[in-house]
């Protein structure tokens, strides 16, 4: 049977969701994406003054109160804060994994995250799932939504509605 786990992140935050299989499927509808946690990328919550000694970029600001410009690299920085977060991202997929049992892994993701996080992905050996990944930013869809879109994309089954009632004959 496949276990699906659904992530969606973009630079901010990253969302994980399991798909909930249906127990009697002729007396329930489903099976449902449930949410069962989120992250937060610890860089973007920070202030300027927090994450940086000055917080204007390019200058180096003296007495005399000219500048002088210069590339303090700050991009660089940006781009290691989203390799952390992506490590924290893959960290708490495996440990989803193993609580849930789960063997498929789709993960919805901005393009420029996304490409951090198949490399951290690639890096990580002993994983036995199958991923599948989509560059697109989903995180602000609710699950029922989420679920529609990718049930269309034919990467989760369909939500299916409970038959109520009498047969017909």
């Amino acid at each position: 049977m496949t276990r699906f786990l659904v992530a969606t992140v973009d630079g901010a935050r990253a969302s994980f969701l399991t798909l909930e299989p249906l127990i009697a499927p002729e007396f329930e509808s489903g099976p449902d994406l449930i949410e069962r946690c989120t992250l937060a990328n610890p860089a973007l919550e920070m202030a300027g003054q927090e994450l940086w000694a000055n917080s204007k970029t390019g200058r180096n600001r003296s007495s005399g109160s000219k500048g002088h410009n210069y590339d303090d690299h700050r991009n660089n920085h940006l781009v290691e804060f989203e390799r952390r977060f992506a490590q924290a991202i893959v960290s708490r997929m495996d440990e989803l994994i193993a609580e849930y049992s789960l063997n498929t892994v789709i993960l919805v993701a901005e393009p420029q995250i996304l490409g951090i996080l198949r490399e951290t992905l690639h890096s990580s050996n002993g994983r036995s799932v199958q991923i599948h990944d989509m560059a697109k930013d989903l995180c602000w869809m609710k699950p029922r939504q989420l679920h529609d879109y990718l049930a269309q994309k034919d990467l989760l089954p369909a939500h299916q509605v409970a038959m109520t009632g009498s047969r017909a004959r």
